[in-house]
């Protein structure tokens, strides 16, 4: 009886076997992300000056925002740069020269109505709001040396956080808006540091020897993208918060820098020069999948990713 059990058993197996050759395999899906969305703004050497220029997130509908100036300031044009969205992307914070010194401005997401927020004698660059838009960080050499500045949206009450010999620049917002990231050479290379957003606790997180520089926090707060050229060419990496598990993400002979994430972090826009000139790429957060999103004959730097509207 055991044996027919077994003999029956053997004709079912080579039934199964017989009904399964010469149907292919389903191959299992790849995961793949949405299409990408919101606007990203960069500043360009478009029209003879810098300018701030918006663009879809596909590079496509590029719009030169600055090309005008700004009739009702003093000076009315300028090099304009350091574009930042708002967190609701009705704004963008800027810096320009257009005063006769680098100071921080703010339009709206059309280019209309220029504001300046600063009126120092020094150099105030590369605004960032804070994820509640109630704040901005910024670059100041009010100091005689770079330091990482805080004040509220509408310019008022300016206080230097890093408050440091060295130089301290490129602040950048986490998430919950309790942290800033920024770089520094204060331990005789530059390294990225995080502090509390009041200017306390200044840790520093990259130990490697090399430049690192221009921290970007991911939307979900568990990641740091930075630019290093600790492998001999400046390139993306990204890092958990905590400075852990630090990874590249672009590989190639030319230079790779300022990374910016997606609003929705599955991708990062940066900027490369592999084809000539200064670009705006895109690529996902894991490296794969690099897109040259600009192609213009001038150099396009400086993005800011923001939000659909």
């Amino acid at each position: 009886m055991r044996r027919l059990v077994i003999f029956a058993l053997v004709l079912v197996l080579i039934s199964l076997l017989v009904s399964s050759c010469g149907k292919e395999s389903v191959p299992i899906p790849t995961p793949t992300l949405p299409p990408p969305s919101g606007k990203i703004a960069f500043e360009s050497f478009r029209d003879d000056t810098l300018n701030v220029i918006t663009m879809d997130s596909d590079g496509s509908n590029q719009t030169n925002l600055t090309s005008a100036g700004c009739p009702t300031c003093e000076g009315g044009s300028g090099d304009d740069v350091d574009p930042y969205w708002s967190p609701n992307g009705t704004e963008i914070a800027f810096a320009s020269d257009r005063d006769g010194q680098w100071e921080v401005y703010v339009m709206d997401a059309d280019g209309s109505g220029q504001i300046r927020l600063t009126t120092s004698e020094a150099k105030d660059t590369d605004p960032v709001w804070s994820p509640d838009g109630a704040r901005i960080a910024f670059n100041s050499e009010r100091d005689d040396q770079w330091e990482v500045y805080v004040m509220d949206g509408d310019g008022s009450n300016q206080v230097n956080l890093t408050d440091h010999p060295a130089v301290d620049a490129f602040p950048s917002w986490s998430p919950d808006g309790t942290m800033i990231a920024f770089h520094s050479d204060r331990d005789g290379n530059y390294e990225i540091y995080v502090m509390n957003a009041d200017g306390s606790n200044q840790t520093r997180l990259t130990k490697k020897g090399d430049s690192d520089v221009e921290p970007a926090w991911s939307p979900g707060g568990s990641k740091i993208a930075f630019a290093s050229d600790r492998n001999g060419q400046f390139e993306i990496y990204v890092m958990d918060a905590d400075g852990s598990h630090q990874t590249r993400l672009t590989d190639n002979e030319f230079s790779d820098w300022a990374p910016c994430w997606s609003p929705d972090g599955g991708r990062i826009a940066f900027i490369s020069d592999r084809d000539g000139n200064y670009e705006i790429y895109m690529m996902d957060a894991d490296g794969s999948n690099q897109i040259n999103l600009t192609q213009n004959p001038v150099p396009d730097q400086s993005p800011s990713w923001g939000p659909s509207q």
